[in-house]
């Protein structure tokens, strides 16, 4: 049986204190922690700590800001680019070469593990970068018959986001940072006949000395200007961006939601609406949580359960796997596919939290 778990995390983390704390309540030993700017500087710790047979669960990197510098410049590095200071705090900074030295690194990952001794990985390194290039991951899915808000493919720039409405006859869309997460400079854009236009956006502008850069900040801003859309737009595109078209969230009261469900070895496990008055309703932007069976009729409680099982099957190698879906009529659509989202602290499944949940099923079935 495998009892020992090994995480590449960061030590400290929320996401380490609740693992810990699953495997004290179903008393198995704390789990091993290598800290990502460790193995980033010497990836030979793996080595060391895969030593004996065990399970290996990996977290995700953001939550150190020396391991996302260290990803960050070995993208620049990768891509031929100068260097680029640290980024300030939230701020949306090069993410495509951050794209580029992560996925080096899980490259390495991938072929550590393959001249180690057998070890029962979580969550497969090359289905998190997959999952991790938002635009790939909703291809990969469509390709697995998966449903998905219809894509319009990449945008490069404010002027070409006006063609591609034109040629789609479209007046409302998604825009999506393909290497972003957690909502990171999403941006809800629509526009009128009459020439009006806004975008809705958890990035707020800072315009000084000739240089735009964007801040990730919880309090959503709303844009009206061209000079600013364009601006918020065209910073965004050059970091790799790409659009899908609008799609009503179904409503609750005066606010609308959309649904988390984690799966675990397959199986569709927790889940839980995200309620919001915003076009966002990520539960960090101070949305709230509702009950998923409250909200949901017989239908669409099966559409949710089979989508989501259908989308973790097109992931064979990850075994805990969040999703984000819009149910409605009795369809779901998955919006987007987490290698990270079982953070849901205190939600509970047959009455285990999402951590318990995962060490017992691999604790059984090792």
């Amino acid at each position: 049986m495998h009892t020992h778990l090994t995480l590449l995390a960061t030590a400290g983390s929320k996401r380490v204190r609740l693992m810990q704390a699953a495997r004290a309540q179903l008393r198995l030993p704390p789990a091993q922690v290598l800290e990502w700017r460790d193995w980033l500087s010497q990836p030979a710790l793996l080595n060391v700590a895969l030593a004996h047979p065990r399970l290996l669960k990996i977290e995700p990197p953001g939550d150190d800001p020396a391991a996302h510098l260290l990803l960050l410049q070995a993208g620049c590095r990768l891509l031929d680019r100068p260097p680029v200071a640290a980024p300030a705090h939230g701020e949306l900074l090069a993410m495509d070469a951050w794209f580029a030295g992560f996925t080096s690194a899980m490259a390495t990952l991938a072929a550590q593990l393959a001249e180690l001794p057998p070890a029962r990985v979580l969550n497969a390194p090359a289905d998190i970068r997959l999952m991790t290039d938002k635009l790939a991951c909703q291809r990969h899915l469509a390709a697995h018959g998966v449903a998905i808000p219809t894509l319009l493919g990449p945008v490069h720039g404010y002027a070409h986001l006006q063609s591609l409405l034109h040629q789609h006859d479209l007046d409302r869309v998604y825009l999506k940072p393909r290497y972003g997460s957690s909502a990171s400079g999403v941006v809800a854009y629509r526009r009128n006949k009459a020439g009006r236009q806004q975008a809705t956006t958890s990035a707020t502008l800072s315009q000084a000395d000739g240089q735009t850069r964007l801040f990730n900040v919880k309090r959503m801003a709303r844009y009206e200007t061209q000079h600013d859309i364009a601006a918020l737009v065209d910073t965004l595109a050059a970091q790799e961006l790409y659009a899908e078209a609008w799609l009503n969230k179904p409503r609750c009261g005066d606010s609308h939601y959309d649904l988390r469900v984690v799966t675990v070895a397959g199986q569709p496990a927790h889940r839980v609406a995200r309620i919001g008055q915003h076009m966002m309703t990520n539960l960090h932007l101070d949305n709230r949580r509702g009950d998923a069976s409250s909200l949901l009729n017989d239908a669409d409680m099966r559409a949710l359960e089979n989508t989501s099982s259908q989308a973790a099957r097109a992931f064979p190698a990850s075994h805990v796997t969040g999703y984000d879906l819009v149910v409605s009529n009795g369809k779901a659509r998955v919006l987007e596919a987490n290698a990270f989202g079982d953070l849901l602290p205190g939600l509970l499944w047959h009455d285990a939290d999402t951590y318990t949940a995962q060490l017992s099923h691999f604790s059984q079935h090792a």
